[in-house]
């Protein structure tokens, strides 16, 4: 996950050796910021409900604290979060498999579990932030890296790329089962830059705009 400090975009990217890693793992919100709910045994509810308290006025590790404390499942959860400010926060659960964790850098959380080596962290880290490519891009090349690290212990099956900007309408870009889910989302983005549906995206409403 992460926040694009000049242009106000927010976004992340997620893979796993599941289905549907865009469904159950990544969210966000223009007034709270970015979430990512995931683990051995994942609730779809912490990811809403940590979006929620950011919006209200919590920061990102008050709100994980807030929600991870309560929960008597959360040895088999991972929760991130990534606040308006460019704070983030991980709670990872002891029982996510062998090789778990996170990096967090102003503007930047980095988590995963079940992975294959912790190393794959510090490879998603890298990647994102030493390549000059637009927000979106790095976000996916992020997931090629990981992968090449070692990424998901399981091999992938889905992929997706979720990013809020105040002046375009979302990008939500899911891949939920296939043999190579990021050629997949890679290729989806590709499409999703084609200049005709750019310009029809340009005609929707925005947070900026909503009057369109």
């Amino acid at each position: 996950m992460a926040r694009d400090q000049e242009s106000g975009a927010i976004g992340a990217a997620a893979a796993t050796g599941a289905l549907c890693v865009g469904g159950w793992v990544i969210r966000g919100d223009l007034r709270a910021g970015m979430s990512a709910s995931q683990g051995a045994k994942p609730s779809t509810l912490w990811g809403q409900d940590v979006l929620s308290l950011m919006a209200a006025g919590s920061s990102a590790p008050s709100a994980v604290n807030a929600i991870t404390s309560v929960d008597a499942g959360a040895a088999y959860r991972q929760l991130a979060a990534l606040d308006l400010q460019g704070n983030g926060a991980v709670h990872t659960g002891s029982q996510n498999g062998l090789a778990h964790g996170s990096l967090i850098e102003n503007g930047i959380v980095v988590c995963g579990n079940l992975l294959s080596d912790t190393k794959v962290l510090e490879a998603m880290a890298l990647a994102f932030k030493n390549n000059k490519m637009t927000f979106e891009e790095k976000l996916i090349s992020a997931l090629f890296e990981a992968e090449r690290a070692g990424g998901d212990h399981r091999g992938l099956l889905s992929a997706a790329l979720l990013v809020y900007r105040p002046d375009s309408p979302p990008v939500t870009l899911r891949i939920d089962y296939h043999d190579s889910p990021l050629l997949a989302l890679r290729t989806l983005y590709e499409k999703h830059c084609d200049p005709d549906y750019q310009a029809w995206r340009e005609t929707l409403p925005t947070s900026e705009h909503p009057e369109r």
